[in-house]
């Protein structure tokens, strides 16, 4: 128990505007040592006789006790006030604490949320630089990289944020967490949380990654300015592509049924396009189908992965502004001419055609890997696409796909196939482009998804 007199070399007590953080203040002549324990401790200066404990667990009083007794041991007199000395007895449980925390020791917890409280540290001190952010379901997901160390995989904030995947690559890192978490990727640290903002503003001091300037990546891994096939880019901005689409094309009528979907219906009310603003991976982003008449058969369909680069997206519902690309329904089997159309632009760029007793595809003969597939044995009804444009490593396993029925229109695959063979965009594999004013405010304003309560609060709820 630290010693209490009125001759003490340190005191310790909670600080005025922070519910659980500790101010030291050194009084003795000899400063140095004392400082050099309580920085141990995870102490801060913030003056010439002041130091601050801001910790993102709110267990302070804990780690204040802990300095004290080393203070103690090394000769110092402290003094702790009485208020701290109360809250270093009582012990903190958390009200949001995970279903497995119920059967860990304090020391087990403490553990956990000191790991959590090294990863902060990490990032306030630059020695974790944080490349990309995102939300998943109701809370954050980040890849970083250490100084001269290794990447990872972070999930959760505050006192439950864990490493979550190592990579030997930053590279490898970066490539996965873009197909992990596809359009919801951000380049960057994420936002503050309020415990993060309370214990900085303590500590009078910004953390290093939360500057205006994105944190550099290493080579392998920063975005670059030359031209790559529009297939192996980054998904783009579909927000924007939406917003473009309803300006340039007024017979198609915007209506949003809930905050989560917004659907494009065209006038003749026999063609809809259905986009899902918050689509993860495992979602398709746009679902679109034709239909018969107003109350009729539907003719076909497609969906298209949230990963989709944005000018690909952007050849296909241009496509649907021309009546040619509608589709006249199942009739007859799909024909040798129908294939020969729709791949036309694919075989003047020279695309390798491979044919199988079943499959008949189309890849990119760039080792960023792309293509166009049909599958002779899906019939007018089946569940399984027909048509598949994809991009990534096999159609089999694509970084993005759009898949179309059987009696999708030959006309709009082609535009499509076009856009496959001769486009071509600025590089954002590994920095997905920034949302426009306009859309970012939209996406901050959104409700999320999921209907999950949020893992963290503002402060622990009780003591016991």
């Amino acid at each position: 128990m630290p010693r209490r007199t009125d001759d003490a070399d340190v005191r310790l007590a909670l600080h005025p505007g922070h519910s659980s953080a500790v101010v030291a203040t050194l009084t003795a002549s000899e400063r140095y040592l004392a400082r050099a324990v309580l920085a141990e401790y995870g102490f801060r200066p913030t003056g010439a006789e002041t130091m601050v404990l801001a910790r993102i667990d709110h267990d302070e009083p804990h780690h204040a006790d802990k300095a004290a007794s080393a203070l103690q041991e090394g000769g110092a007199i402290v003094a702790v006030s009485a208020a701290l000395q109360e809250e270093i007895e009582t012990e903190w449980t958390y009200g949001n604490a995970p279903t497995h925390w119920r059967w860990l020791t304090p020391e087990e917890i403490r553990e956990a949320t000191g790991e959590a409280q090294r990863i902060h540290d990490d990032i306030a001190a630059g020695r974790l630089i944080i490349h990309l952010h995102a939300q998943d379901g109701w809370t954050t997901v980040a890849v970083g990289t250490y100084a001269g160390g290794k990447s990872v995989h972070i999930h959760g904030e505050d006192h439950l944020r864990t490493e979550e995947t190592d990579y030997a690559s930053e590279a490898e890192a970066v490539a996965d967490f873009h197909r992990r978490h596809t359009v919801a990727v951000r380049p960057g640290p994420a936002p503050l949380t309020d415990i993060e903002r309370d214990a900085f503003d303590v500590l009078g001091a910004a953390p290093s990654s939360t500057t205006p300037v994105a944190a550099p990546l290493s080579l392998a891994a920063q975005e670059t300015s030359q031209l790559v096939p529009v297939y192996a880019n980054g998904p783009g901005d579909h927000e924007a592509l939406l917003k473009d689409f309803f300006t340039a094309n007024g017979e198609w009528e915007k209506w949003r049924p809930h905050d989560e979907t917004t659907i494009a219906s065209h006038e003749s009310l026999t063609l809809r396009a259905e986009f899902l603003h918050e689509a993860t991976h495992g979602d398709n982003a746009w679902t679109i189908a034709a239909y018969e008449s107003p109350v009729g058969e539907r003719l076909w369909h497609a969906t298209v992965t949230p990963a989709t680069p944005v000018e690909i997206m952007r050849a296909l519902l241009n496509s649907l502004s021309t009546e040619d690309s509608w589709g006249q329904g199942p009739g007859n089997p799909v024909k040798e001419e129908d294939l020969a159309h729709a791949s036309r632009p694919l075989e003047d760029a020279g695309w390798p055609l491979k044919v199988g007793s079943r499959l008949i595809e189309w890849t990119a003969p760039t080792a960023d890997g792309a293509g166009l597939r049909f599958d002779t044995l899906v019939t007018q009804g089946n569940v399984l696409p027909a048509w598949t444009i994809w991009g990534g490593s096999t159609a089999d396993n694509p970084s993005w796909a759009i898949h179309l029925s059987t009696h999708a229109p030959t006309a709009l695959i082609q535009d499509v196939a076009f856009e496959l063979a001769h486009g071509h965009g600025h590089s954002h594999s590994h920095r997905p482009p920034p949302l426009h004013t306009a859309s970012l405010a939209r996406h901050l304003a959104r409700k999320p998804v999921a209907a999950s309560p949020p893992a963290t609060v503002h402060r622990p709820a009780h003591r016991r």
